[in-house]
């Protein structure tokens, strides 16, 4: 569990240390004492629940409060409905590539937690994505997950560089819901 000091907080919510102290000390931004001092702390967690409540901006926080989330597809339909099943409570953030040119620029810059391959881009340029995340230490973490197309192919492949896969046609909540249990494992999602 993190937990701030007045001062590190005040940074974040860019206010003078002494307001954070008057929050806390009115019981609006919950907390603790250090026994023995007059020392607050502020676990991430209520923190981030009071700039929620108030409506201020997550400011360096927003990576450690949002989950990140790279879908590599040209289906417009399915990436429309993804998003619509995703909470709307800005736990997710959703980023787009169409290709692996694409993906490979996006990961290096959205730095996403979960990488969703749509093998409708093709089959080897998907497997060539997948591979080429595992190999890079900076993305050995990333849970993919592979959306296979039912064009009958038969092809077996590895699978080693995926975490899940979904066989089309699938209902879009179940891989929204699949996606919220797989990256709140690895963060905790407030």
């Amino acid at each position: 569990m993190k937990v701030f000091t007045t001062g590190q907080v005040a940074k974040i919510c860019k206010v003078a240390p002494r307001t954070v102290s008057k929050w806390f000390d009115s019981g609006r931004l919950k907390g603790y004492r250090i026994p023995g001092s007059q020392d607050r702390r502020i676990p991430r967690e209520y923190l981030i629940k009071f700039l929620k409540e108030h409506g201020m901006p997550l400011g360096e926080l927003v990576d450690d409060v949002m989950a990140k989330v790279l879908v590599v597809a040209q289906d417009h339909v399915l990436i429309e409905n993804l998003k619509r099943e995703l909470p709307q409570d800005q736990q997710f953030k959703v980023a787009v590539a169409a290709s692996g040119f694409d993906a490979g620029i996006q990961a290096e810059s959205f730095h996403p937690d979960c990488i969703i391959v749509d093998f409708s881009i093709g089959r080897p340029e998907a497997l060539q994505i997948c591979q080429n995340l595992r190999r890079n230490p900076e993305f050995s973490e990333i849970v993919v997950i592979a959306l296979l197309p039912d064009d009958g192919c038969t092809t077996p492949f590895d699978r080693s560089s995926i975490n899940e896969t979904f066989k089309k046609p699938f209902d879009v909540s179940l891989l929204a819901e699949r996606l919220q249990v797989l990256v709140g494992s690895k963060k905790q999602l407030v």
